[in-house]
Parts: structure tokens; C-alpha cells; sequence
């Protein structure tokens, strides 16, 4: 599989008990996602295959994995998926999109692009668009990149098949 066909899923923390446990810091909203028989990459070469999870405690063990020794070598790794598998294991629901059909949306305000997504942030428990500002308001004078909070306050709509989200009261975070 070649990396840049993947997309991260979560990053694997340190080592939980003496059994091969590993705390898993999800990148995601789905964590239906990891279950028993789910296969994740930690490179272009390399899978791993869940034989536990357990989503109370957000810990995961691997097949073949089953001492703390084994599961430290893999103590901040990367898990990573395709789009189909997770369009496959994690079903949406009205208004939810994937990160990944966010990332490179256009910001639109009264018919003007602020700029585009760059990226989603998850501080607490609400998700934030990371907008690199469009030049043109970078050259009057406003910052780089800019947050927007996705909740209904902000965003009116989003339109994945158009690459376009539209808001209201974002520009003021150009200030």
C-alpha cells in the first residue's frame, strides 16, 4: 500500500498492563472502527491486525502481540487506514463528513473565499478547521491560518462534492 493512498487513524501510546496493551489516542470520530479482525498499516510494508479492543479504556492489542515488550516497539506508531475501508466500517450520519472530505474545502463567506482547510483540530471535546487564509487577506494585513469551531454557529453548510463550506461571523477570526 502506498503511503500517500492512506490516511492516519491513530497514534498508539504506551504500554497498558504486562499483556501487550497499548493506549490508542484516536484521530478520528468513529471508533467503531477498531474491533477484532480490523487491519491497520504502520507503513507501506507493514499491518497490524487488532485482536482486542477495548473502547471503555481506549486500549488495543495486536495479533502476535501479547507482552508488554513486544507492544513498547510499537510506542508511538502511527495506524493508518484507506478512505473505502473506512467509508466501509464507519457509517454517517445527516450533516457528518470524514476529515479527509473536509481537508482542501474552500471557506466561503458572503460569496468570498477566506480561505482553505487545511486541517482538523480537536481541542476538547469540539473539532476546529485549521484555514490557511487566503492571500489576498494575508496581504491586507490579517494572519496566516486562522480556527473556526464547527458547530452550527459558524457553519451553514458544507457541500464535499463542490469542495466548499460555507459560513457566517468566520471572517471575524481573520482580526
Amino acid at each position: 500500500m502506498k503511503s500517500d493512498e492512506l490516511i492516519d487513524a491513530a497514534k498508539l501510546g504506551r504500554t497498558v498492563g504486562l499483556k501487550g496493551f497499548l493506549k490508542l489516542h484516536d484521530f478520528s470520530d468513529f471508533p467503531e472502527q477498531f474491533k477484532k479482525g480490523e487491519r491497520f498499516f504502520v507503513d507501506e510494508n507493514e499491518s497490524l491486525e487488532i485482536a482486542e479492543f477495548d473502547k471503555q479504556k481506549n486500549i488495543v492489542r495486536f495479533v502476535g502481540v501479547s507482552d508488554k515488550d513486544t507492544a513498547s516497539k510499537l510506542t508511538n506508531k502511527i495506524l493508518k487506514t484507506t478512505k473505502e475501508a473506512t467509508k466501509n466500517s464507519c457509517k454517517l450520519k445527516k450533516d457528518e463528513f470524514f476529515w479527509f472530505d473536509i481537508i482542501g474545502c474552500k471557506v466561503i463567506e458572503d460569496a468570498e473565499i477566506l480561505g482553505t482547510v487545511d486541517k482538523i483540530e480537536r481541542i476538547g471535546s469540539s473539532d476546529y478547521l485549521h484555514v490557511i487564509t487566503d492571500e489576498k487577506f494575508v496581504k491586507k494585513g490579517s494572519q496566516k491560518s486562522f480556527l473556526i469551531p464547527y458547530i452550527d454557529r459558524f457553519i451553514i453548510h458544507a457541500d464535499i462534492d463542490a469542495k466548499e463550506i460555507t459560513t457566517r461571523y468566520a471572517a471575524y477570526f481573520l482580526e
